[in-house]
């Protein structure tokens, strides 16, 4: 298969390729994809830039930081343009930096495929803020086009799915022909919250509810739609497994998380990062469910032990029961006197972290190696670390790269 590849690159066409204000939409179509492997990036030449082209004097300022579904690659938007890079092995595999302008705030990636969502972004953006550019890098051409009355604030993709979120509103759009699928009403949702599982099987759909503290869930192939009342306080940040049988939550005070069964709302766990107010930035769940990362403005990353029993990952949902989600026994020293200690005392603390620079912002997600976490930061951090599953404490540092700088340093 053929690997996206900006060495050399082609020409960055029209931004704006249709004029007129309310386009009829591009067929998406989703079957042109071709995926780029980790494998074969190793034979693309970091040198093979065009002699004619110098790279930049200073480094460009981050707008957009965030995983693929499978957490192998990541995407950053800069006030340039956007670069995706590998994260096992750390490679910096693509990029596209605009002559004039060319801020991106969005950069969704579709697995490792050639498909991207882009949406403008910064003071000087490459595409107006409330549209959405579905570009295919294998065709050097945008093949759709989503128009809104307001900013997009956010976009999650699936395989055979487009989901939009705006302010107040998450749109859920069919990849192939762009038709609209569903709209969903939210409340005030700034930071375009977002989660969607990845099963092509059964699509999982949160976004916030119409209350503070809620999070809605959408089951789409048993059309069951759930109310969950996760957090007293607004929802700061949540997560969902790969099935979307689980849902992580954290909400704006930011001491506690709450994992909950999607199927019926029930909590299955709580876990405390600390005991005082923190600005929750991501959440992400390990491909087996058994661990929690959590970061934050604190400057910490927690891994948590989860004692959810939730049987095989790839199992689809439609199916399932109640029971199949259940909590483990917990191994707390303080459960013979449990009702009596005050709940911060009880609370079930993080196995692992790793320190990091104090109001930072970093998202993190678990590696490809067993028992490690990459972390991303919007100063340009790359850090691979390894947590120990059976002793805890802190982490150890394997690896760390500014993904910011000249390629050539790589």
């Amino acid at each position: 298969m053929e690997t996206l590849s900006a060495f050399p690159s082609p020409p960055w066409p029209n931004p704006n390729p249709n004029p007129n204000p309310n386009p009829p939409s591009a067929v998406a179509d989703s079957s042109s994809s071709e995926r780029f492997d980790s494998d074969s990036v190793s034979s693309v030449d970091p040198t093979g830039l065009s002699p004619a082209v110098e790279p930049p004097a200073s480094q460009p300022s981050l707008l957009h930081l965030s995983f693929n579904q499978d957490h192998g690659c990541f995407a950053a938007g800069t006030d340039r343009g956007f670069r995706i890079y590998n994260c096992d092995p750390f490679r910096e595999i693509f990029r596209r930096d605009f002559d004039r302008g060319g801020g991106v705030g969005v950069v969704e990636m579709l697995f490792r495929c050639n498909i991207l969502a882009l949406v403008g972004g910064g003071p000087d953006p490459q595409y107006p803020p409330n549209k959405v550019m579905i570009w295919d890098d294998h065709q050097s051409r945008c093949i759709g086009e989503l128009s809104f009355r307001s900013a997009v604030r956010g976009v999650r993709l699936q395989r055979d799915r487009i989901i939009v979120i705006l302010e107040q509103k998450v749109f859920v759009y069919n990849f192939a022909d762009l038709k609209l699928l569903h709209q969903i009403e939210t409340i005030a949702n700034p930071k375009g919250l977002c989660a969607v599982s990845q099963l092509s099987t059964s699509l999982v759909l949160v976004c916030p509810g119409l209350q503070k503290g809620q999070v809605r869930v959408e089951h789409y192939a048993s059309r069951r739609t759930k109310f969950i009342m996760a957090h007293d306080s607004r929802i700061a940040c949540f997560a969902l497994t790969t099935n979307g049988q689980l849902l992580a939550t954290a909400s704006t005070k930011g001491t506690l998380v709450r994992i909950f069964n999607t199927f019926d709302g029930n909590l299955l766990q709580e876990v405390r990062r600390g005991a005082d107010r923190a600005e929750i930035y991501s959440l992400a769940f390990s491909s087996t469910a058994q661990w929690l990362a959590v970061s934050s403005d604190k400057g910490t990353v927690h891994v948590f032990s989860l004692k959810v029993n939730s049987g095989s990952l790839g199992n689809d949902m439609t199916h399932q029961n109640d029971s199949s989600l259940s909590v483990a026994p917990s191994g707390s020293s303080f459960s013979f006197i449990k009702g009596v200690l005050p709940k911060y005392f009880k609370s079930e603390w993080s196995v692992a972290q790793f320190r990091l620079h104090e109001g930072s912002q970093y998202v993190v997600a678990f590696g490809h190696q067993k028992n490690t976490v990459v972390i991303l930061g919007m100063d340009g951090s790359f850090y691979r670390c390894q947590f120990d599953s059976v002793n805890g404490g802190e982490m150890t540092q394997l690896e760390y790269h500014n993904f910011l700088m000249p390629e050539e340093a790589f």
